[in-house]
């Protein structure tokens, strides 16, 4: 069987020393770290996404509030969430239900409470999955340098901010698109597929020794896949990540990673508050 690179051990860690930040907002600061997140979809699956969220908020310290409205209330209610100074964090759930207006929707964020990095004229924030999956690399001592390096899928979620960070620090990286052959996979060290296309990387596209990130989401029969197949996890070879709990878990600390962030950087504006009583601000 396959070395396991297991996000969920990585996420445990995070989580004390996040709780720990949040607890210090609370009584240093009388803030309270605060997410919103705004949801046109009735999908369950979706639902499941949002609820591990409030889960993970609730244990940290970090209040979540889950906005379902209308597509035609998105815009409305982003514009009061980004003058609600209660809310140091935004994040919208994709996908919408009118997704030709995704770009339009996440261009409203106000930048400085867009902790899942997407607003394209933010920068106040990595995106969220990328930022995880670099914590799962350093966590298991994988080195990006002097390696063949694959992304498979340029999506805006994961495949696009993730081939930015990576260029930006030098790495040298293969980008494979929709429609693109992926035969010379074969050829990768690394690879990080996050398509949504179940099964798309078999064993056939994996070489020797090589690191395998599977962080594609698709929905079969009500139970969330990945995009690779079963038979690469039987090799003994491979270092990839599990079915469940690789990517996912270290996605939603990282979010709650840039929501405290940005709730103490309103912190260290406004000084620390005199007491230990928590109040909204």
């Amino acid at each position: 069987m396959a070395k396991l690179l297991s996000g969920s051990d990585l996420a445990e860690f995070i989580k004390a020393r996040q709780l720990t930040q949040a607890r210090n907002l609370r009584q240093t600061y009388r803030i309270i770290p605060k997410l919103a997140i705004v949801t046109t979809s009735k999908n369950p699956v979706i639902a499941t996404y949002m609820r591990l969220k409030q889960a993970y908020g609730n244990d940290i310290g970090v209040e979540v509030e889950v906005f379902s409205v209308q597509s035609s209330e998105v815009i409305e209610t982003l514009a009061h969430l980004n003058d609600n100074e209660s809310f140091q964090s935004i994040i919208v759930q994709l996908p919408l239900d009118d997704a030709a207006a995704t770009d339009e929707v996440l261009g409203q964020i106000n930048p400085a409470k867009d902790v899942d990095g997407l607003n394209p004229a933010g920068t106040h924030f990595d995106a969220a999955t990328p930022q995880a999956i670099n914590w799962l690399l350093a966590g298991y001592n994988v080195d990006l340098q002097h390696k063949k390096v694959a992304i498979v899928g340029r999506g805006r979620l994961v495949g696009a901010p993730l081939e930015k960070m990576w260029r930006q620090s030098g790495v040298n990286v293969d980008v494979y698109e929709k429609g693109d052959s992926i035969d010379s996979l074969r050829d990768a060290d690394i690879i990080v597929t996050a398509t949504g296309i179940p099964r798309l990387i078999t064993s056939r596209h994996v070489s020797l020794g090589a690191t395998v990130i599977d962080a594609g989401t698709a929905s079969e029969s009500g139970k969330i896949v990945g995009d690779v197949d079963d038979d690469v996890r039987l090799r003994p070879d491979v270092s990839i990540t599990p079915k469940i709990g690789g990517v996912g878990p270290l996605t939603v600390a990282s979010l709650f990673e840039n929501a405290l962030l940005a709730a103490r950087r309103i912190a260290e504006r406004e000084g620390p508050k005199d007491g230990s009583t928590t109040q909204n601000r």
